[in-house]
């Protein structure tokens, strides 16, 4: 790809981390599943860990994954949090909140969105959480739990995006405020565990990456009230190698704009805007975490046209940030171990 560059691991944790976020005054702010919210210097020295949070039900893939910053954090220092949540000890599902951080506490907390009882499930798996804000809204992805109906059901939050005020209130021209039955906060549906959520920088577009079973990783482009299919459709198999469905496409449901077969299972995604990497400009960073690979998508009108590996062989990917500085912070997972890793380039063009 024209560069040589150095990799650096900045920072060791005991646990899985799982997203990150940069401070105004170059820190980070870095979730661990475990339920930690750690404070980091740029250089990868451990400054604090944020107390006060809100209860955290870390089971499986569950616990404490997404950070986003509000767009104007700067004026009203709004933090948002994606967890897993319980009322009970025994069954959870995704739980939106916002709150600020004082003092080194969590305070001033505000529930968003949370999933009905009825939702609310013991399985460990596929939590989604990914945030995003586009135009004063706030998106986010929520799995399907492992209940592969359930992303069919407008009346359950399972394989969803959804689309609110930043303040949790629904809007009034969401596609299904008017649908019996339906929650009004869905945007789209059909998706299985969309793990990556990214807004393309001068354009808007919602892009979304999710895993699929045995292979059949998306890329989508999230759009108003669209149908992505899982699982009426879908290029994977069961990870027995049987069969999930025949179809491949159905009228009425969309394509994904890219596909993977086998599985890398995508997780961060990140557009590359910096001047480090002059030549990946406007294009799409993936990190995978089965097949340990950093991948960069050329999109061309909304198709996904080349795909490159870029860096292998580090260990899960699970989340990536492009740093003010045009360097790419990845987090990764190896030996169990939470890791983040900065690119820097060696040679510029």
């Amino acid at each position: 790809m024209g560069h040589t560059f150095n990799v650096e691991t900045l920072h060791i944790a005991d646990n899985v981390l799982w997203a990150l976020e940069h401070l105004p005054d170059g820190s980070l702010l870095v979730t661990q599943r475990d339920g930690e919210l750690l404070r980091i210097s740029k250089n990868g020295e451990p400054l604090s860990k944020v107390q006060n949070l809100p209860n955290i039900w870390q089971h499986g893939q569950g616990g404490l994954l997404d950070i986003t910053l509000h767009p104007n954090f700067k004026k009203n220092g709004w933090v948002y949090l994606a967890y897993a949540s319980s009322r009970n000890g025994s069954k959870g599902h995704l739980r939106i909140s916002r709150g600020k951080i004082k003092n080194n506490r969590w305070v001033d907390d505000q529930i968003l969105f949370e999933a009905p009882r009825e939702a609310h499930s013991r399985s460990t798996r596929h939590f989604g959480s990914r945030i995003v804000f586009r135009e004063g809204y706030m998106y986010f992805s929520v799995g399907d739990r492992g209940d592969r109906p359930s992303a069919q059901d407008l009346s359950l939050p399972n394989g969803k995006v959804f689309r609110l005020h930043d303040d949790g209130r629904i809007p009034d021209d969401n596609p299904f405020v008017d649908t019996e039955d339906a929650l009004a906060g869905i945007w789209s549906y059909g998706l299985r565990n969309p793990q990556s959520l990214v807004v393309e920088p001068g354009v808007g577009r919602i892009w979304e990456a999710e895993h699929g079973p045995r292979g059949g990783d998306e890329v989508n482009l999230i759009e108003r009230g669209v149908n992505y299919g899982w699982p009426v459709i879908t290029y994977g198999k069961n990870y027995s190698g049987t069969t999930i469905t025949d179809l491949t496409a159905k009228p009425g449901m969309a394509q994904p704009k890219h596909y993977w077969v086998p599985s890398i299972a995508p997780a961060g995604m990140a557009y590359y805007g910096g001047e480090m990497f002059a030549q990946w400009k406007g294009k799409l960073l993936v990190g995978g975490l089965a097949i340990q690979e950093l991948q960069l998508l050329t999109i061309e009108q909304d198709q996904v046209t080349k795909q490159d590996t870029i860096l292998s062989n580090h260990g899960r990917i699970r989340d990536i940030s492009v740093a003010p500085d045009g360097s790419i912070l990845l987090i990764v997972t190896s030996d169990g171990k939470g890791h983040i890793m900065k690119l820097t380039a060696l040679d510029k063009e």
